[in-house]
């Protein structure tokens, strides 16, 4: 495993991390991935740390709670060697996001008491509208009221778009942006997102490295996904493109369907200098080890990258029109 810095935060994180919202397990209507066992998790957890993983990214929202919990008992005894990142702003699904500074604190006291220990290393707003930080007010302040309380190490946010993320960039309390990047969505790349958060020494936390699965190659032949899966509610068309999407992109890596094709999608995350850990969601041990292996593997090659590059150029990969709201 290998690791890298995670902008001006001071913070080192692991190139692969563990994306939390897995191991929460089924929540109300077609939100999740569906159910989960807790003592799978927990070895997937274990088997995260036994491989070097150390950044471990969770929200309340994922599982009710229950991934947050689930982090804070396997990561008890080794927070010193661990980055924990949670969010604040969306507590569930059905009900409408509150980024008040009230209901920040309210979440954080509930982070802290779910995943234990007096401090959260990354608090990062859930997807926030980016005019709430950018008119800076009572959100900025009570973030950097937190820092310099000690109760959180470093601010940011997962942003819903890339749009979102450069209208943030330049906030001053704003030290880490989550966004989407994979094999089928560059818009990071095209908007110039990741040159400019370099240039600010602004952290990238790059989440959906698979496409939700699709850059696995292993669900070409599906055609109709749970109903509480939450790809349940993409189009038709959209879940078509994407399979279509993945076989062009995987083709040009050259990478076989199955933990090839995984570990490719994963090192196509961290050709890109700018970011700094890629945060595939986990279930099993087994994709705890598969997928901190693409660190040891390094960057595509400049070819292979070129090609991806290419396919993604020549294959419009989203349908026209808004999009489902996915990857949260």
């Amino acid at each position: 495993m290998r690791y890298r810095r995670l902008g001006r935060t001071g913070l080192e994180v692991s190139e692969i991390g563990f994306g939390g919202w897995s191991i929460g397990g089924q929540t109300p209507g077609a939100t999740s991935y569906g159910a989960t066992d807790d003592a799978v998790s927990l070895e997937a957890l274990n088997a995260a740390l036994e491989s070097g993983i150390t950044f471990f990214d969770t929200a309340p929202v994922y599982g009710y709670g229950r991934s947050e919990r689930l982090i804070g008992e396997a990561l008890r005894h080794r927070r010193d060697r661990t980055v924990v990142a949670t969010k604040a702003g969306m507590h569930r699904y059905d009900e409408p996001a509150d980024f008040s500074p009230e209901a920040i604190r309210q979440s954080l006291a509930g982070s802290l008491e779910r995943l234990g220990g007096g401090c959260v290393d990354l608090l990062l707003l859930h997807n926030p509208p980016p005019e709430l930080l950018a008119s800076g007010g009572r959100l900025a302040q009570c973030l950097k009221d937190l820092v310099s309380e000690g109760i959180v190490r470093a601010v940011g946010a997962s942003a819903r778009s890339p749009q979102d993320a450069l209208a943030m960039l330049d906030v001053d309390v704003v030290d880490v942006l989550e966004v989407n990047l994979n094999m089928l969505d560059m818009w990071a790349v095209d908007l110039g997102l990741l040159k400019a958060a370099m240039e600010a020494d602004v952290g990238i936390v790059a989440r959906t490295p698979l496409c939700a699965g699709f850059l696995s190659g292993m669900l070409e032949n599906v055609s109709a996904f749970a109903a509480d899966d939450h790809r349940s509610r993409w189009p038709a068309e959209q879940v078509e493109r994407w399979k279509e999407g993945a076989k062009r992109a995987l083709n040009a890596a050259g990478a076989a369907p199955g933990p090839e094709a995984v570990q490719a999608a994963l090192r196509f995350c961290l050709s890109w200098p700018e970011v700094a850990t890629v945060i595939p969601g986990i279930a099993t041990p087994a994709e705890s080890r598969q997928n901190a292996m693409a660190s040891d593997l390094g960057a595509l090659s400049a070819d292979s990258l070129e090609a991806v590059i290419a396919a993604y150029r020549n294959f419009e990969a989203f349908v026209p029109g808004p999009q489902p709201v996915a990857f949260r």
